[in-house]
């Protein structure tokens, strides 16, 4: 009950300062981090969480899954095919350029073997930008660099897991039968898919029969009792639940956008809950001993990930578009290491990988200072369109710039 006051507490602090962190550089995300730090065991200890305690993989695996579920939900295959060359050049060179620096980075600085290395790298390649909300949800930074942001954060945690999930079996103490473990890790992939492809069509077909069918007020609940089945029918069948999510949202948007529209309002507070619960759950894991285990060149290579690895992989994956510099340099910089990187660092923990504590000491303390980093600096850099809409073009707010966007005077920040 002390875990769930804390939430509650800290969920009554974010909400209150939700206003001033549309304006400034308080992060709500951050908020939750640092409580969960401070109720640890290494400060307050009104709270006792390992990374082997139950609660850290039910969370985990319950709010990665909501966030897929609604990442999926955002992919437009009409935009995407209108518009898929740059994201293409984020997911199919940023990403694996990302992958391999950081796994260059971790086996010369940090010492890790290069199994291990690469592992730690397909964990830090996928991002989220939850925690750069006031670049994607504001409406006077260029639609082109927020379609790029969120297309890309919205496929790669999918692309980077079956990565993950092959190194893992290639780096744990039975690498000896990885084959067997491979195909184990495909069937289970496949099936996740197929869930997540079926059920959403079978509920759609379900709803067009003459005798049934949703009123309005219950309509945002469809695509609940569909993504709740789902989660359910994974785990009894042993079924990818993450890969499954991500297409069952997309799926469920593509040929239901009526349920889509109805469930967005309710699917985004699911999820922003699902985070932050996550996230004062991560924060307990955050102890002085876990910042003192890593060594100085562990360090340098989470300062590299951030200000160097991330950002050249994605201006060289963008080189030669049309992209403003301006917008090459902020797309590279907000490559925050997301929420899947959480999940998935965790997986590594649990997998008892030979050097695997090692490798999630890199990789939390990674993803804390990408949170604290880029959830610090969205809004400023985001107000330098608004500034600059404003000096050089004239634009009032709430008029049409060149690019066709439409400018807001203080757009909401949620969960950033």
């Amino acid at each position: 009950m002390v875990l769930v006051a804390v939430f509650g507490a800290a969920l009554l602090v974010a909400v209150l300062l939700s206003g001033l962190a549309a304006r400034t550089v308080l992060s709500t995300s951050l908020l939750f981090l640092v409580g969960g730090a401070l109720v640890s065991d290494g400060f307050l200890g009104l709270i006792h969480i390992t990374p082997e305690s139950e609660i850290v993989s039910v969370t985990a695996d319950l709010a990665l899954f909501a966030v897929l579920f609604t990442d999926g939900m955002h992919v437009s295959f009409a935009k995407l095919r209108a518009n898929w060359h740059n994201p293409a050049r984020a997911l199919g060179l940023g990403m694996p350029l990302t992958c391999v620096g950081m796994a260059l980075v971790t086996h010369y600085l940090v010492g890790l073997d290069w199994t291990t290395s690469f592992l730690v790298g397909a964990v830090l390649a996928p991002t989220d930008p939850v925690f750069a909300s006031a670049i994607v949800g504001r409406k006077e930074v260029p639609a082109r660099l927020r379609e790029l942001l969120n297309v890309e954060s919205g496929i790669n945690d999918g692309l980077a897991l079956p990565v993950v999930l092959v190194l893992i079996a290639a780096a744990g103490p039975t690498a000896g039968h990885a084959e067997a473990s491979l195909g184990r890790i495909a069937l289970e992939l496949g099936l996740g898919l197929a869930l997540g492809v079926l059920l959403p069509l079978l509920v759609n077909g379900l709803v067009r029969l003459p005798l049934l069918g949703a009123e309005p007020k219950l309509q945002p609940l469809l695509p609940l009792a569909t993504g709740i089945i789902l989660y359910a029918a994974c785990h009894l069948t042993h079924a990818n639940p993450y890969l499954a999510a991500f297409s069952a949202g997309a799926v469920l948007a593509a040929v239901s956008p009526e349920s889509q529209k109805a469930f967005e309002p309710l699917g985004e507070s699911l999820a922003e809950l699902a985070k932050f619960g996550a996230l004062l759950v991560f924060g307990a894991l955050l102890t002085p001993q876990l910042f003192g285990d890593l060594s100085v060149g562990g360090y340098a290579a989470v300062i590299l990930a951030i200000v160097l690895i991330r950002p050249g992989s994605l201006l060289l994956s963008l080189w030669g578009t049309r992209i403003d510099r301006r917008e090459k340099l902020v797309a590279a910089w907000f490559g925050p290491k997301g929420f899947a990187s959480v999940v998935y660092g965790l997986l590594v923990l649990q997998a008892s990988i030979p050097q695997g504590h090692q490798a999630y000491t890199l990789i939390a303390i990674c993803i804390a200072f990408s949170i604290i980093a880029h959830s610090s600096t969205d809004v400023p850099i985001a107000r330098l369109f608004h500034v600059d809409d404003l000096v050089d073009t004239g634009t009032a707010p709430g008029a049409r710039s060149e690019d066709g966007t439409t400018t807001m005077e203080v757009p909401t920040r949620a969960g950033a």
